[in-house]
């Protein structure tokens, strides 16, 4: 496997060099891959302790460093996201180049009026002795700004995926398994288009046969050595 693969990354470096227009569609195995858990507090309760090491401890993985550096090259459009940890931002993708369609565990919303806050503000009147913060404008209950199982995917996002997925070239997918829908819509509809389609994933994915490259391999791995050749066609 170790020649084909090789092969496989010269055939995605190659795509990602010509390529004007590239997407980044990323999922859960990225999460996995930086070791990306859940920590509660004692009996189900948030403390700051635990909200922030969520935020604060976990850190990218060799994928999304290798995702940012694209962007640092000029390579990347935008990054479409199912994840909600914040890694892409973290590695150095801009904020207004990461669209995320689970949502952020950077922010709380009231479920009152939708007023958003920091989680590192919410977590801090925790720490400060209030135990069930409440939004400042109408009182109403604060919670993650995730999408929970069988809430709405948010609008403004959804579309904003779908204009950048059917405008471009060539979209990559790294570590979804593309089960979960609207999102696993974005690469149909970037091949729809006429983009090629490239999918980095270890488990199989529905849309496989229809995938310009298919490499079922851990996406650091393939990532980091795709931008290695990148770098070194740019460079030539």
């Amino acid at each position: 496997m170790g020649e084909r693969l090789d092969e496989l990354i010269d055939e995605v470096a190659d795509l990602i060099v010509n390529s004007k227009n590239m997407v980044v569609f990323t999922g859960a195995g990225l999460s996995t891959e930086a070791s990306l858990s859940s920590f509660k507090g004692q009996k189900g309760g948030w403390t700051r302790a635990s909200m922030m090491r969520m935020i604060d401890l976990v850190q990218p993985d060799p994928a999304h460093y290798a995702i940012a550096e694209l962007e640092k090259l000029g390579k990347l459009d935008c990054v479409i996201t199912q994840n909600v940890d914040g890694l892409h931002q973290k590695a150095g993708v801009p904020e207004e180049k990461v669209i995320e369609l689970h949502g952020s565990l950077k922010w709380m919303k009231c479920l009152g009026c939708g007023k958003r806050y920091p989680t590192e503000e919410v977590a801090n009147r925790i720490e400060q002795g209030v135990k069930e913060p409440v939004c400042n404008d109408c009182g109403g209950t604060l919670k993650s700004s995730t999408i929970s199982f069988g809430e709405p995917m948010p609008l403004n996002e959804i579309k904003e995926a779908e204009r950048h997925s059917r405008s471009c070239d060539l979209m990559i997918v790294v570590g979804s398994s593309l089960a979960v829908f609207p999102a696993a819509w974005m690469p149909v509809y970037a091949k729809e288009s006429g983009a090629k389609l490239v999918i980095i994933n270890v488990s199989d994915t529905p849309i496989d046969r229809h995938a310009d490259v298919r490499i079922s391999e851990s996406a650091g791995n393939v990532m980091s050595k795709v931008l290695e050749r990148v770098k070194g066609e740019l460079a030539t």
